[in-house]
């Protein structure tokens, strides 16, 4: 089997995304190579971006993909080729203790966030050179080679662009509704953050029942979209009002708040806004080395919940298919985070939107 050629953006240092040609290798044992047909364009491709995270450099960034499989390394069913899949970013080992007890998203083994394969090597080369591909998945490019778990199939008439955001945004946030906050029906529930994750657990409130659904932003575009997947009310943060409005539509604070915007005042606000035996659920990724201070008394005095949600706790396997059948079912709007559809070469332009807060989802479509 040979390698591909195929045009990539490669992430070479802080601030620099280069738009050139690699060679794609053949998978290796228990991998998977697929032609990649949409990516989404998340703030975490941007952390790496602007240097926020710490990275391997070269990379190919890019994490939110779909496709279709080309070809299967040995170990691999050959039956596999031609599925249409959503690629997740949080490969699981399916072996230790964390993903044998359900908890895929808590994987120790993985090896993704050391951007490599199980033997400890990349699949990239760019004039003969390893280049790693952001958390095994490297979607900003038109091929990928990635674990065969992180490879899940979906339905063949699931449009790519939905099956990508399914990979990450959608499984993110509406997982932490479901699988991280278990919000009850008739919770009153606030989001903070109407990005394409906060979106998504608008929706995933709006699934559960949630009422009032209270969405926060500074983006009254984004508030339209929260209004369009399910919230009941919004609020522009701009006039830094955010905790008393909600305390005044909720007769004292909301029983669930989700924080999906990665910043500290935000996530202080969540801890503020919610009522007494409430639930402050912490979605957005922060920069690396964040601290968030806390009002202990507030917290221990009022039996507060402060949790972390990571890949809305979900198992891709059994997550990815079910957000699929909500889609073709008419349940789940995730079209309506998609903002622009967008070629390879435009993902800089992306990312200087996404850096102030205009517009929604863009996704690459190959």
């Amino acid at each position: 089997m040979n390698s591909i050629t195929a045009n990539a953006l490669v992430f070479t240092a802080q601030g620099n995304l280069e738009l050139d040609v690699v060679d794609i290798q053949a998978p290796g044992p228990g991998e998977i190579r697929v032609r990649l047909k949409a990516s989404g364009v998340c703030h975490s491709d941007l952390h790496v971006a602007n240097g926020d995270w710490g990275s391997k450099v070269p990379t190919v960034l890019g994490h939110e993909g779909a496709g279709i499989i080309e070809s299967v390394g040995p170990g691999v069913s050959p039956d596999r080729v031609g599925e249409h899949v959503a690629l997740s970013w949080f490969a699981p080992c399916l072996k230790c203790k964390y993903c044998v007890s359900g908890r895929q998203w808590a994987c120790r083994d993985t090896t993704a966030n050391d951007a490599v394969m199980a033997d400890g090597t990349t699949r990239i080369r760019r004039a003969g050179a390893s280049i790693h591909a952001f958390l095994n998945v490297g979607s900003f490019a038109e091929y990928a080679v990635v674990p065969e778990s992180g490879a899940i199939t979906i339905p063949a008439e699931l449009p790519f662009e939905i099956a990508a955001l399914i990979g990450c945004a959608a499984t993110t946030g509406i997982g932490a509704v479901l699988n991280t906050g278990k919000v009850p029906a008739g919770s009153s529930a606030a989001v903070v953050g109407c990005g394409g994750v906060g979106l998504s657990v608008v929706m995933g409130l709006a699934l559960a029942g949630a009422n009032p659904i209270i969405a926060v932003d500074m983006s009254d575009e984004k508030l339209a979209a929260a209004k369009a997947v399910g919230a009941t009310h919004v609020i522009n943060a701009a006039d830094g009002t955010v905790v008393e409005q909600i305390r005044e539509l909720t007769d004292g604070g909301v029983e669930y708040a989700f924080e999906a915007a990665g910043r500290v005042d935000t996530a202080e606000q969540c801890v503020s806004m919610t009522c007494a035996a409430g639930t402050a659920v912490l979605v957005g990724m922060p920069s690396g080395g964040t601290a968030l201070p806390l009002n202990l008394l507030d917290v221990t005095l009022n039996g507060k919940s402060v949790v972390g949600c990571s890949y809305g706790g979900s198992t891709p396997s059994l997550t990815f298919p079910m957000l699929a059948e909500l889609y073709m079912s008419g349940r789940l709007p995730l079209d309506k985070l998609v903002g622009r559809r967008i070629e390879l070469g435009d993902v800089p332009h992306a990312f200087e939107e996404m850096k102030v807060g205009r517009g929604l989802r863009s996704v690459v479509c190959y």
